[in-house]
């Protein structure tokens, strides 16, 4: 080392010492607390990486390349991913407080007991007899409290629970993969890309784990049926998911495809509709139901309008960057139809729970 070198090691050293940075120094420090700030600010949308470009009437607020601890943290903070992040995550939450009050919802002895002293059927034959051509349970078999113990036990056979948490384990998983996807999206492309892939497969996993509950329930006692539009869901399920493993299709042009192909699962749902409804038009409660899963079908579609035409944002580029946009709106919108779903699971386990088939399946 020379003399000048040993000089400038010295008086780096009594600087740090006393505190006192040489101009060099200083600058390198004031560069790099710069690069720091830049690295977790929100840029506007000509400051993105053509990968981030998915909708140019959101203008401002975005995170571009933030390490993961921050993109993680930034779930507190406000930026235009905020109310996606929230909306999802809120949803998630809520199903996961329903999959956690029906598992606890184990109905007691003494509770059966009361139930079935208040209402038995007439016998075992009538209430099978009345399965395949009755969708709910006709009040006009309940009499007196003269039965027998097989009868009580033939009433207090519940039907398999297993489709019903299909569709709230497929909710849940949508909903958190969703949220995950718009909070740690920021962190790189390749980050970004696989997220977006989990997130479409999320959609795919809820809109087939719908149809479980339903169809499940309503062909119960017919188990042809029952397999046939299963298998048939879960396939175009599974060709949904492998064909949105492209790159391509997980870009911004390919929006309304998407939208397309989500909208194809959903609607492949009429033909088992139809055909549960022909078969239980008379049945009190098949309203109640229809009512349901039309309010289901309507939310779905009317965020799928919004998410594809880009409204309200469009109308005004900037002024819904935080509030307002048309991704938030359809969160909203996705989960109001799954809450319909489930209030219309509910309907459908409560009829299987008093009719029966002669083997359950």
């Amino acid at each position: 080392m020379n003399s000048n070198q040993g000089c400038v090691s010295k008086r780096k050293k009594r600087g740090m010492e006393s505190g006192v940075l040489t101009k060099g120094e200083e600058e390198e420090k004031i560069e790099k607390q710069k690069k720091k700030k830049m690295k977790c600010d929100l840029v506007s949308y000509m400051e993105l990486p053509d990968y981030m470009k998915d909708n140019e009437y959101i203008l401002n607020y975005y995170r571009v390349n933030w390490p993961l601890k921050e993109a993680f943290f930034s779930v507190f903070r406000w930026h235009n991913e905020t109310l996606n992040i929230w909306t999802h995550l809120i949803g998630f939450f809520v199903f996961l407080g329903l999959t956690i009050a029906n598992l606890e919802n184990v109905p007691k002895v003494s509770d059966l007991i009361s139930n079935f002293t208040r209402s038995l059927p007439i016998s075992a034959r009538a209430n099978t007899s009345e399965n395949n051509n009755s969708f709910f349970w006709d009040s006009s078999t309940l009499t007196d409290l003269e039965k027998t113990t097989a009868e009580i036990s033939t009433v207090a056979q519940q039907a398999s629970r297993w489709p019903f948490f299909v569709f709230l384990g497929g909710s849940m998983f949508c909903l958190l993969s969703s949220s995950l996807c718009h909070l740690l999206g920021c962190r790189s492309h390749r980050f970004n890309l696989l997220l977006l892939r989990i997130d479409y497969a999320g959609i795919a996993i809820m809109i087939v784990a719908s149809f479980f509950p339903p169809i499940y329930y309503i062909f119960q006692c017919d188990p042809h049926w029952q397999f046939i539009y299963l298998a048939l869901i879960t396939t175009m399920g599974i060709l949904t998911v492998l064909t949105l493993l492209s790159p391509t299709h997980s870009t911004g042009a390919f929006r309304a495809f998407r939208a397309c192909l989500f909208l194809a699962m959903g609607f492949s749902g009429i033909i088992p509709a139809l055909h549960a409804v022909s078969v239980n038009w008379s049945e009190p409660r098949c309203a109640i139901t229809l009512a349901y899963e039309l309010a289901m079908a309507l939310s779905y579609v009317t965020g799928t309008l919004f998410y594809v035409s880009r409204i309200p944002e469009k109308w005004k580029p900037g002024m819904f960057d935080l509030a307002g946009h048309s991704h938030q709106i359809f969160h909203v919108f996705v989960i109001l139809g799954a809450l319909a779903h489930y209030g219309a699971a509910l309907i459908f386990i409560e009829w299987r729970d008093h009719v029966g088939c002669d083997k359950l399946v």
